[in-house]
């Protein structure tokens, strides 16, 4: 029963983080690429400002390869709670510097903004953590997607409510720092409710060294683990193709169908929707029936083919259309990608083996920010094949080379 009560803080702490997030998604965009942006005041050309939108999103991820691990090893050290409640601190600085950075113009502290909370962003993994400390066999995917499934309310609402309180026409005083203050007051409420409601899951301490360079040694060490070599690099590739489609596809919405904050917000709650609805009541059922491994050969490849097919509508309902198969996709595979990796680990290596995974998303993040930077500058469409094509090399990778169930993996009847 108490390990049941641990849910309700996990749900709540990671929808208001994911909260925080979707909030960004419809203002970053509109900031740098919108005509009537006056953030840069006409004095950028489009090319310069795509490259320094690549950098601005790339800060976060790169500061979490280097951050998160550590994270990682210390809530296997120290516990869950602790870090959790460190992880939330520099998010909420981070977002009331950027609201300062917006207020004044100043580039450099909006870059630094997200680097702050991106060192300390390892909520995530911790939260996984805790839920790999508390679940076994089905239970552990059916609790992953619970917490899928809160990312897909936070991106219901997250952005509808950033492109709501950007948007100067909906109240005079709105702008675009407003959505930032709003969300530095969300994590506050989150850390308070961390504090009393989250218990320590943690069982068995670890021993690790804390090192910066862990992020380094993770993903070298991840590559000498044979049971676990396959499925990081498909993580890494994944995670590399989806991050071209969410970093990039709002800009393409802006270029193609000239959409504002507002629509941009209500684009991705209609995704969030699907996300909720697979992630809350497919994936408890198909956990019950197939194995994690099984289901990913299937949506691993409709992603990839669901993101193709986005570039091509010239009318925006198409796009409406396809957005479902895409939530579809992406609400299986994540949490059952990381039920096949956290069913390698022991109880004592949980932290280590999902901040491994955490490191190769976070390089996965990192990358397509600077590449998708100088790729939009050519066309906004170009990060969008990318995507498509990263994704679907990460399927072959699967296909071809997973062996299928590991260790802990449970088969299913």
């Amino acid at each position: 029963m108490k390990e049941k009560s641990l849910l309700l803080p996990i749900f709540l702490t990671v929808f208001i983080d994911m909260l925080g997030i979707g909030i960004i998604i419809p203002v970053l965009p509109a900031l740098f690429f919108e005509p009537n942006s006056d953030f840069f005041n006409g004095t950028m050309s489009y090319e310069d400002r795509s490259i320094i939108y690549g950098f601005l999103l790339a800060a976060f991820p790169v500061m979490q390869f280097f951050g998160a691990p550590i994270l990682g090893a210390l809530s296997d050290k120290y516990g869950r709670k602790p870090m959790l409640m460190v992880s939330l601190a520099g998010t909420m600085v981070g977002y009331f510097l950027f609201a300062v950075a917006l207020m004044y113009g100043n580039l450099w502290l909006l870059i630094f903004s997200r680097m702050l909370p991106g060192f300390t962003g390892g909520n995530i993994s911790i939260v996984y953590s805790a839920i790999a400390d508390i679940s076994e066999g089905s239970d552990r995917t059916k609790n992953f997607g619970f917490v899928g499934m809160a990312f897909g309310l936070g991106f219901i609402l997250g952005p509808a409510i950033g492109g709501f309180l950007a948007d100067e026409t909906i109240v005079s005083w709105f702008n675009s720092s407003t959505p930032f203050w709003f969300t530095t007051i969300l994590t506050l409420i989150n850390i308070l409710l961390v504090q009393a409601l989250f218990f320590e899951t943690l069982k068995e301490k670890g021993t690790r060294a804390v090192s910066f360079l862990t992020g380094f040694r993770n993903i070298a060490y991840s590559f000498k683990m044979p049971n676990l070599r396959v499925i990081f690099t498909v993580s890494l590739l994944l995670t590399l193709g989806f991050g071209f489609f969410t970093q990039f596809f709002a800009v393409a919405l802006i270029d193609k169908f000239s959409f504002s904050e507002s629509d941009i917000g209500l684009f991705y709650a209609w995704v969030g929707i699907w996300l909720v609805i697979t992630q809350g009541f497919i994936v408890p059922r198909l956990a019950k029936k197939y194995a994690p491994s099984t289901l990913l050969k299937v949506t691993i490849f409709t992603l990839g083919a669901s993101i193709f097919l986005v570039i091509f509508p010239e009318n925006v309902t198409w796009e409406y259309a396809i957005a479902p198969l895409i939530a579809f996709s992406q609400g299986i595979s994540a949490p059952n990608l990381i039920s096949v990796i956290s069913n390698q680990a022991n109880a004592s290596q949980q932290g280590q083996i999902l901040g491994i995974n955490q490191s190769m998303q976070s390089l996965g993040a990192a990358i397509p920010p600077i590449i998708g930077g100088y790729l939009t500058a050519m066309s906004s469409l170009y990060p969008l094949f990318a995507s498509a094509i990263v994704i679907l090399l990460s399927w072959l990778v699967y296909v071809l080379f997973f062996k299928g169930e590991k260790a802990g993996e449970m088969s299913r009847g």
